[in-house]
């Protein structure tokens, strides 16, 4: 797992921690907030994924 992966994941809880604080108090900026966090944690966390495959495939050609 690399940097942008667990970052990724980080925004992730974070926009869902948001999220469900924004329903709970009624705040529809929060919960907002929360769903763009989300989607920002999940775009990282496939850039993270497409990196890790990329440097495993250059890793296995060097071999």
């Amino acid at each position: 797992m690399n940097k942008d992966q667990t970052n990724g994941n980080v925004d992730q809880l974070k926009g869902e921690f948001k999220k469900q604080y924004g329903k709970l108090t009624n705040n529809e900026s929060k919960e907002a907030e929360g769903n763009m966090d989300k989607f920002k944690g999940q775009a990282q966390e496939k850039w993270g994924d497409a990196k890790e495959a990329l440097s495993k495939t250059f890793n296995d050609r060097r071999d």
